[in-house]
């Protein structure tokens, strides 16, 4: 009886490390992005600097998601929806994960830059 009470609470402490308390977020295709901007939405672009530098979709924000991770959220209206896009859609998950936890407004893109198609701003 006590090794199932003890695999009961171990059940429990792991369910709730892996909660997000209630946090969530939307992830949308990449060709939903231009449609998102038209609503006001703004682009978080969460790739690197020099990745960013290379091209970059019109209008978005540059913010890594190595300043995200250490919770620098500088320049970021909680009140704002954003699209957060990086590379590949890695990156861009973890950073609408973190950001959706803070009580951001984001929708994460589920691909990246590799696969984006139209205009790019150097």
């Amino acid at each position: 009886m006590k090794k199932l009470a003890g695999l009961l609470s171990l059940l429990v402490m792991f369910l709730a490390a892996c909660s997000n308390n209630g946090a969530s977020y939307e992830t949308i295709p990449l060709n939903d992005v231009v449609s998102q901007q038209v609503q006001g939405a703004l682009v978080i672009d969460v790739r690197e600097m020099d990745e960013y530098a290379a091209g970059h979709i019109p209008g978005a924000m540059n913010k890594p998601l190595s300043e995200i991770s250490e919770g620098n959220y500088e320049g970021l209206d909680p009140e704002q929806d954003y699209v957060i896009v990086c590379q590949s859609g890695n990156r861009s998950k973890q950073a609408s994960g973190i950001l959706a936890e803070e009580g951001y407004r984001v929708t994460n893109v589920e691909q990246g830059m590799l696969s984006w198609t139209g205009a790019v701003e150097k």
